[in-house]
């Protein structure tokens, strides 16, 4: 029988992080402030998820997600039945909800960890890992480093190299002469068996956006992140067209709509698909879509806990997704919420080591903020 969705829970939760992320002109994170959704079939299945709130990206906030759930969003699944034919039906039922990414991003993957469960195979393997995959995977990972004094951010670089990181996202943006010293100041101290990309967060103009570029190429990054505002369609895929370095589109293509514009203007070059905003089914298409187009593709994060990076990672481990990966976020936390410790191998996430972890009852018991 094909079992029905019983029951969808919001459990907010709070982890500190060793020091604030920084990016933008004027984003800052203190804290991990998420909401883990936990979806409940007839037949004892649970699926779980990360949700988390960015108010200055989404709008969302811990306190919107857990309302949109309660209110819209499980409304339209309980009491379904779940499985791969009424898996995208239900998809596209929590689609009617305009906005709200995140929210709907982790009872989609939810939605997926419950079927699995319930299918009795592994959530890679519902994804499409094999067993050889599973067990022989490696995922290169990229690290975010933010926007901050100089001393901590090389301090903060060194810390996680020394944990294992081996390719740095380094924010940009809102002090020109300043970013190029602490890149140059980060080659110094690091040497060349790290590498690093910039993300300008939509900070360049189309005055000096080619030129930024150029700058970065010579410095040696792998690649740029937004670097002009998305409303500006036309200067976005004029710099582009100058190929003075790849750039990644991200806040330009939040969703399979988005994408579909962006393609149709070669505004880019990588894709950065953030499981944690697009879930696994439409994340699943704008992989499709980017790849039939020749795009690369790399996996976000939304600055996700232990159980966002593990549900990125699964989907990372997809053929085709080469670029670093940003899959260490984990790294910036005092604590977490996993059975199990996340371990770089220089450079790499291990998928035979992640693909079991799940929550640990007695660290989300300390970490809840409200029952």
């Amino acid at each position: 029988m094909t079992p029905t969705i019983t029951h969808i829970a919001t459990i907010p939760y709070r982890l500190p992080l060793h020091e604030p992320l920084a990016w933008g002109k004027a984003s800052v994170l203190n804290d991990a402030h998420h909401v883990l959704l936990r979806v409940t079939l007839s037949d004892g299945a649970e699926g779980w998820a990360e949700a988390p709130p960015r108010p200055t990206i989404y709008g969302e906030t811990v306190e919107s997600i857990r309302a949109i759930v309660a209110q819209e969003l499980a409304p339209r699944l309980l009491g379904e039945a779940l499985d791969e034919r009424t898996l995208p039906k239900l998809t596209a039922r929590m689609a009617q909800i305009a906005n709200n990414q995140t929210a709907r991003g982790a009872l989609d993957m939810a939605l997926h960890d419950s079927l699995a469960m319930s299918r009795g195979v592994s959530l890679a393997a519902h994804l499409g890992a094999t067993q050889e995959r599973i067990r022989d995977a490696r995922l290169r990972v990229s690290y975010i480093l933010g926007i901050g004094e100089e001393e901590a951010v090389l301090a903060e670089a060194a810390r996680v190299v020394g944990q294992g990181v081996r390719v740095l996202k380094v924010k940009v943006g809102r002090e020109w002469e300043a970013d190029v010293a602490r890149i140059l100041r980060l080659r110094e101290h690091l040497g060349p068996a790290v590498d690093l990309y910039a993300d300008a967060n939509e900070c360049f103009t189309p005055e000096n956006g080619q030129r930024r570029l150029e700058a970065l190429a010579e410095l040696g990054l792998l690649y740029c992140e937004e670097p002009l505002p998305v409303e500006l369609v036309r200067e976005r895929a004029s710099l582009a067209a100058g190929n003075a370095l790849p750039i990644i589109a991200d806040d330009s293509a939040f969703g399979l709509r988005d994408l579909r514009r962006e393609l149709a203007l070669d505004t880019f070059h990588i894709l950065n698909i953030k499981t944690a905003r697009t879930g696994y089914t439409e994340s699943s298409a704008m992989l499709a879509l980017a790849q039939a187009a020749g795009k690369g593709v790399m996996i976000g994060s939304q600055a996700s806990t232990g159980l966002g990076t593990v549900r990125a990672a699964l989907f990372a481990a997809k053929a085709g997704i080469d670029h670093p990966s940003e899959l260490s976020f984990f790294l910036k936390l005092q604590a977490d919420l996993l059975d199990r410790p996340l371990v770089l191998h220089d450079g790499y996430l291990h998928l035979s080591e992640i693909a079991a972890a799940r929550i640990d009852p007695e660290r989300l018991r300390e970490a809840k903020t409200d029952d």
